[in-house]
């Protein structure tokens, strides 16, 4: 009786409707995307009221990202060893008890303390919503359609952050836009006690102590050391130091995986499966074209055009919009085109649009020139992310889908910390080389180079997508 309560349970690991389950991965999704962003507009606020200095005021963002990017690996294995409905509500839980903290602080080592804990619940959270798709849609049409909607709720969540971060600190305070995150994790956790089976692999492992150590620490010191390009050159020692650390680190973790642990908490033999190996590649590639769309046409509207942070917010709208449907209609025709296909399309569209944004110049219209190739870069967008993931993490163990889950977002949050710093050094050098190098003129010349070279990253997405397995992904 009760093995066979076991294998049901196994078989349908959700006890709450299919409906129920989407709508709570997704809006898991929304909030760990969110808060990425939304913060960026009540940073001036912020300061005022708690006295930053302005190396400390960058922290409120950057110990979000540095948790969230470094602890993935380790909230995606911990997802299978002790089953995602447990992670997802410890994460829930953690989240949205560091989000009551930061807005009742009252000193900035508090909130910079809270957004540190804040990145480290998203990275428990994150891993677990890509394993609930993997083992709760298993038929390939609706786990394609599941990714498509799961991938939209991060473009809402992109887009909330830039529009309501303004509106919530305008019209309330900037303390609402983390204590905002209370009442709506209390009720996602009610959600996933509802509709999710308490499931686990089903293995006796234990976590991997030393590959848990070295991976982690290696992420956030790679990490950690391309965030210090934003005020120091790659040359200097504060950028160099924790990159070098942060590569060792991940060389050893990469040994002790293979040679040393038992029971890897990354397994080396995922990487045979060619999806995982190429999509993981790719994810990375797409990290940096993420960032040239969102952040880099953010501040062209800004700085050469002369938006406000909310009218940037605004002005980047359409192209969410356009995101978002566009991935839902991907994952739709996913299972019968397969990945290649799309990805092409995907990549096709990034060249022409972002050919068309480096065109752009202080005198540009919204229309003309950032408008029209917004939506074709959005375009190509919403066909590759899902795509992306669906490749990624197809052919997978269902044991393992959390550590697949966990690597897929690694990559694609690397990929774009290593883009962001990569494609602000071009755009900077690019514009102290013309006259009146903080100029509109100047800044646009620097951004139309980043334009430039994202359309580069999609002419490799186009080739590195020719190594993905021809079969089709759901």
């Amino acid at each position: 009786m009760t093995s066979t309560s076991t294998a049901a349970q196994r078989a349908r690991p959700h006890a709450g409707p299919a409906w129920m389950v989407l709508a709570l991965v997704c809006a898991c999704q929304f909030m760990v995307i969110l808060d990425s962003s939304i913060v960026n507009v009540a940073l001036p606020s912020i300061r005022g009221d708690l006295a930053f200095t302005s190396t400390g005021l960058a922290w409120v963002v950057n110990g979000y990202l540095l948790t969230f990017g470094g602890f993935m690996l380790l909230g995606g294995r911990a997802a299978d060893l002790f089953g995602p409905r447990r992670m997802l509500v410890a994460g829930l839980l953690v989240f949205s008890v560091s989000s009551l903290a930061g807005g009742l602080a009252t000193a900035p080592e508090v909130l910079v303390a809270a957004r540190v804990a804040q990145g480290i619940g998203a990275a428990m959270m994150a891993p677990a919503t890509l394993a609930v798709i993997n083992t709760s849609f298993t038929e390939p049409n609706a786990r394609a359609k599941a990714f498509g909607a799961w991938s939209a709720s991060g473009g809402v969540g992109g887009l909330a952050g830039a529009v309501a971060g303004g509106a919530i600190t305008t019209g309330l305070s900037w303390r609402w836009v983390f204590l905002i995150n209370v009442p709506i994790g209390a009720v996602l956790i009610v959600m996933a006690m509802m509709s999710l089976a308490a499931t686990r692999t089903g293995r006796r492992e234990s976590l991997d102590l030393t590959g848990a150590v070295t991976g982690t620490a290696g992420l956030a010191a790679l990490i950690y050391g391309v965030m210090q390009t934003a005020d120091h050159g790659w040359s200097s020692g504060l950028v160099i130091g924790p990159v070098v650390a942060g590569l060792l680190l991940l060389v050893v973790f990469t040994v002790v995986e293979a040679r040393i642990a038992a029971q890897p908490m990354v397994p080396l033999r995922l990487f045979r499966i060619r999806g995982v190996a190429v999509g993981s590649g790719l994810l990375l590639l797409f990290g940096a074209i993420a960032i040239a769309m969102w952040y880099f046409t953010s501040l062209f509207l800004q700085n050469v055009l002369g938006y406000s942070a909310l009218q940037a917010g605004l002005g980047q709208t359409p192209a969410a919009v356009m995101f978002m449907a566009i991935a839902r209609w991907a994952a739709a025709l996913l299972p019968r085109t397969g990945v290649r296909p799309l990805l092409l399309a995907g990549s096709g569209c990034f060249v022409a649009g972002f050919g068309w944004l480096a065109q752009a110049h202080a005198d540009s219209g919204y229309v003309t020139s950032v408008l029209g190739p917004t939506l074709l870069v959005a375009v190509g967008i919403g066909l590759t992310f899902p795509t992306l993931m669906a490749a990624a993490t197809a052919d997978v163990p269902e044991g393992d889908a959390g550590t697949i889950g966990g690597l897929a977002q690694t990559a694609s949050q690397v990929g774009s910390s290593v883009g962001l710093a990569v494609l602000a050094t071009a755009a900077g050098a690019r514009a102290a080389t013309k006259a009146g190098g903080s100029s509109p003129a100047a800044l646009a010349a620097g951004y139309d180079l980043v334009f430039l070279m994202a359309a580069g990253i999609g002419v490799a997405i186009a080739v590195v997508s020719s190594l993905l397995p021809r079969h089709r992904h759901g």
